[in-house]
């Protein structure tokens, strides 16, 4: 983390999405900045790494994103590190997501405010990286075309994942679909 600034987001050919997650201060400036100069959307994703800036730079990243995800307690640290609500910082974005945990998400996109439901988990076992598949449903529906889906996706990772024990040991494939839990999910966010 402390070297993660030496790397130039900008010479990585053919990139057509970054994620920007949380890692050195420095290094998470230098790569927003980076696919912003290179006109590579990015996902601005600052998690526990929230705390290390301040509202300037917080309102960079945000304005030189496409998309930001953010849990209910980042979104507060958001806004009042920045002094702005969550539907003006959803303005300079493709779409501001907020996790909610057990209670689902919101996107804030076009200049509306879309619920998500969590889809029913076969088991709850284990909430370690539910972040994270949550994120990985987002990324591919963004990468796919498929911003539709982004709801959809990013709930059904979070249910497939927390019905198992560990970060990563999962197979998505290999499971029961929570789908059916989810009927009506067709919002489209273009």
């Amino acid at each position: 983390m402390n070297y993660a600034h030496e790397n130039d987001v900008r010479q990585v050919p053919d990139v057509k999405l970054g994620i920007v997650s949380p890692d050195g201060r420095d290094g998470m400036l230098r790569h927003v900045r980076g696919f912003y100069e290179a006109g590579v959307p990015c996902v601005f994703d600052p998690g526990q790494g929230m705390p290390l800036f301040n509202g300037e730079e917080l309102l960079e990243c945000v304005h030189k994103s496409s998309y930001v995800i953010l849990n209910d307690y980042e979104a507060e640290l958001l806004q009042t590190r920045t002094g702005e609500n969550l539907d003006t910082l959803a303005r300079h974005v493709q779409a501001l997501i907020v996790t909610r945990g057990a209670e689902g998400s919101v996107i804030h996109a076009a200049g509306k405010q879309i619920d998500i439901p969590v889809a029913r988990a076969a088991a709850i076992l284990d909430p370690t990286g539910c972040g994270d598949a949550y994120r990985s449903g987002i990324l591919y529906g963004i990468t796919t075309a498929r911003l539709g889906n982004l709801r959809r996706l990013g709930s059904l990772m979070g249910a497939i994942k927390i019905a198992q024990r560990g970060g990563q040991n999962h197979h998505p494939a290999a499971m029961k679909s929570p789908l059916s839990s989810m009927p009506n999910l067709a919002i489209i966010i273009d």
